[in-house]
């Protein structure tokens, strides 16, 4: 006689919480079980695998990070959803407007034609790194079909490709748009986590720019003199506001008295608004600096020729409060005062740089005189010195140069100064103790 016991042995159960296994008609295993989802709730979720072991393995692995509080990814949509999502109704309540213009383009330009018909939840970093490596290589007159919009095609469409390749600054800067959508998705919890982050795309060389010399700045400063805009020319040399700065000061903002000016706001041209003044980008761009007693004299007779203008205008004149304005009283246009500059630069004699050099060279020039790397910093408004250390690098290499020179010199030995040649008629070695 057989009892239970004898017969085949009872299945094993799983306890409480584990989910269950099982063997579908077609052959694969399936595992179902309870995971933590968005909004502190529960859901079912089901996985497959060829096996009963991988199948429980991976709905093991999903309750772990269940248990660990990490919810599963909700997003079932395309990238492409979800960058339109996200610039739609995040970056364009949290981005100025031109920074929400230049990641639109991106976007549309390189992030959803390479991987908008990919699923978010499913993206890795296998995916991002193949769509980087594939940009890095990819002429993009082909790509984007820049070359059949020409009237003469000479690149793809003539067979002669021309191979138009993205800088790496260019490529960095998509990678890091990428990386800001889907940071913003792990904080919505639409994914675990942020795969652009695994990638890395390398360092490229800095950007090299030519500061104008201490002669080229006299030439140029000589050629403006008796020029309407004098004062503002003279002032973003002596100080190294940029440009947006400068046209959005207001007589306020400036101390004549105590020769000091209030950093507050910046002018911008935004295609809603035109000319539109807005707060500094940074917390850090929102100082007080000293005003050079050079350049508070140039303010007061700049304040007198203003008011000549508006007594000269009489009834048209539309009082902003700039400091610098047209002689009818607007706000100056960045890009008219672009143009000024140029013309300026051609008169002078002067090679050809862009504004925002006298910004580099306000910089480079006091740092070069030894003046501390600190204080730099805070005339120029940067948030961290490590901003100021990097692009003023080529400077401090320099001067650490001379140091070492000046050290090499006290530290020969008496006979070899004897035989090295006379330099007294040239100037002293300018070392300052880079912090």
């Amino acid at each position: 006689m057989t009892t239970p016991r004898d017969s085949t042995p009872s299945r094993r159960t799983r306890a409480n919480g584990d989910g269950t296994v099982y063997q579908r008609k077609d052959g694969r295993w399936e595992a179902a079980g309870y995971v933590l989802a968005p909004g502190n709730t529960r859901k079912r979720i089901r996985v497959y695998g060829t096996t009963r072991k991988e199948a429980l393995a991976k709905l093991t692995e999903k309750i772990a990070n269940s248990n660990r509080g990490l919810p599963i990814p909700s997003a079932q949509g395309s990238v492409a959803a979800y960058l339109t999502y996200w610039l739609e109704n995040v970056a364009v309540h949290h981005l100025r407007e031109n920074t929400h213009t230049r990641y639109t383009a991106c976007v549309h330009r390189y992030l959803i034609p390479g991987l908008g018909k990919k699923k978010l939840a499913k993206l890795s970093a296998k995916d991002v790194r193949t769509w980087l490596n594939q940009l890095r290589t990819t002429c993009q007159c082909c790509t984007r079909g820049i070359d059949a919009r020409r009237d003469q095609p000479r690149c793809c469409a003539a067979g002669q490709c021309c191979h138009k390749l993205l800088s790496p600054l260019t490529l960095i800067y998509i990678h890091s748009v990428l990386k800001s959508v889907l940071e913003h998705a792990v904080r919505e919890e639409e994914i675990t986590r942020n795969v652009a982050r695994n990638v890395r795309t390398g360092t490229p060389r800095p950007r090299r720019f030519e500061p104008l010399t201490a002669d080229e700045a006299r030439r140029f400063l000589t050629t403006a003199q008796g020029h309407p805009l004098y004062a503002l020319f003279e002032l973003a040399l002596h100080t190294g506001l940029r440009k947006g700065e400068l046209l959005g000061l207001h007589w306020e903002d400036l101390d004549l008295d105590a020769g000091t000016a209030s950093i507050r706001r910046t002018l911008q041209r935004s295609r809603a608004d035109g000319l539109t003044t807005l707060p500094t980008k940074t917390r850090a761009a929102e100082r007080r600096i000293v005003l050079p007693t050079r350049c508070v004299q140039t303010a007061k007779l700049h304040r007198e020729q203003q008011q000549r203008e508006r007594e000269a205008a009489g009834t048209t004149w539309q009082h902003s409060g700039h400091v610098f304005t047209t002689p009818q009283g607007r706000p100056l246009d960045p890009a008219n005062l672009t143009r000024t500059f140029t013309t300026l630069l051609r008169r002078a004699d002067v090679r050809r740089i862009r504004f925002h050099d006298l910004r580099h060279s306000t910089a480079t020039l006091p740092l070069e005189q030894g003046v501390e790397l600190v204080v730099i910093k805070e005339l120029l408004g940067h948030a961290h010195i490590g901003v100021t250390a990097t692009v003023y690098a080529h400077v401090r290499l320099r001067l650490q140069r001379d140091s070492i020179d000046l050290l090499g010199r006290a530290l020969q030995r008496s006979d070899e100064a004897t035989n090295q040649p006379d330099d007294r008629g040239e100037p002293p070695l300018c070392a300052a103790p880079v912090r």
